[in-house]
């Protein structure tokens, strides 16, 4: 997955650095696409895409941030009465708050932290794993599959969806446009140190989360290392300062992808020719983005379902969009040779998640909806 969306992010950059040299420079992924393809309908289909994903971005964002308080929270007061939709609620405050910063250029030093924050959390958890599995307190260990074929067939596409929203992207467009032409050169540039984090940060968790707890695992790993019964399995203060750490994160997080819903609402209501703090703009900028966020914390509220929103939001959200239509984009553009490597390649990756897309939207609907019926709404824990 890593390495088909690095290229999938090459050739996004080569077809951004052909239109700019042809006088038309995009700053939006739904332009982009409906000037190469030359079809109006996927100027909508974008933005539909889009839209998916940021809100369910925003969702899961707010929703493990409230998590994060809730475990501190109970680490602190094990008998406390306030429940995760009280966390929520506050996450909710702070990101009606922090997104009010009007554009993608205001967020520069918010992504540096984020990358800091990453960096910083990630360390602090493989150190509590590798503590956590020598000491004499570690859990069993079960690497064992479900029983069930069918149930293995679904998790197993569920699993892809899931990665597919982690290395996934929906906003490259956007961020390119904060960039000084020509793009292409510092494009590159950027997807190497973004993908050289990855590596560090990503493969160093999952590696270690899992060789710890198995299939146990929780999709928050603070929960598996400060389990509901018995001692924390690492340090307090490490625990603490990682909790933190992802807590601002998933706050950064939640502020870029939300940037393109706003972009969206608010082409309508703004008035370019008046200046981003003028009243007209302000007050518009002020109600949409508030009942943007509270809509998102109600959802994260009402269906506490963190694993599930990141396998939709995956297979309905960025499957298409940064697996299938970056490819899309690149063939028509360029129009390799159908003999070509690089045209059976693309095509190739193009079949392939596009019938994995569709597999995965149903197997994670299903689970979606399994986990509906059985837990209660409003539930004051995450479900994985």
């Amino acid at each position: 997955m890593g390495m088909v969306t690095f290229y999938a992010y090459y050739l996004m950059s080569k077809v951004l650095d052909h239109c700019e040299k042809a006088g038309r420079r995009h700053i939006r992924f739904r332009e982009l696409a409906a000037d190469v393809l030359g079809s109006g309908w996927m100027f909508y289909f974008v933005i539909f895409i889009q839209t998916a994903i940021n809100t369910g971005v925003g969702i899961g964002a707010i929703l493990l941030a409230g998590q994060c308080i809730q475990i501190m929270y109970d680490e602190l007061s094990p008998n406390g009465s306030l429940k995760l939709y009280h966390f929520i609620a506050m996450v909710t405050v702070v990101m009606i708050f922090l997104s009010q910063l009007p554009t993608f250029h205001s967020l520069r030093h918010i992504n540096l932290g984020s990358l800091l924050l990453s960096l910083g959390y990630s360390f602090l958890v493989v150190g509590a794993c590798v503590n956590a599995g020598t000491s004499g307190t570690a859990p069993p260990k079960d690497y064992s599959l479900e029983s069930s074929k069918s149930a293995r067939v679904f998790s197993a596409f569920s699993s892809i969806s899931i990665l597919a929203a982690i290395f996934g992207n929906g906003i490259l467009p956007e961020i390119q446009a904060t960039l000084a032409p020509p793009a292409t050169g510092k494009m590159v540039k950027g997807l190497v140190m973004c993908y050289t984090v990855i590596f560090i940060t990503f493969y160093s968790v999952a590696v270690s989360g899992y060789w710890v707890f198995g299939n146990k695992s929780n999709s928050n790993i603070f929960e598996s290392l400060m389990p509901d019964e018995g001692p924390a399995l690492a340090p307090t203060w490490v625990l603490g300062l990682s909790v933190v750490f992802v807590l601002l994160q998933l706050l950064a997080i939640g502020l870029v992808y939300s940037q393109v819903a706003y972009e969206i609402m608010e082409k309508k209501s703004a008035d370019t020719k008046q200046g981003i703090f003028a009243k007209r703009n302000l007050i518009p900028r002020l109600v949409l983005r508030t009942i943007y966020m509270i809509l998102c914390g109600f959802f994260a509220a009402m269906l506490p379902f963190f694993g599930d929103i990141s396998s939709v939001v995956g297979a309905v959200g960025f499957i298409p969009l940064d697996f299938v239509l970056p490819m899309l984009l690149y063939n028509k553009t360029y129009k390799p040779p159908r003999s070509s490597l690089t045209y059976l390649i693309n095509i190739s990756i193009i079949v392939v998640f596009t019938c994995t897309g569709l597999m995965g939207t149903f197997s994670s609907t299903r689970k979606l909806v399994m986990d509906a019926k059985k837990f209660k709404l409003f539930s004051s824990e995450v479900v994985n």
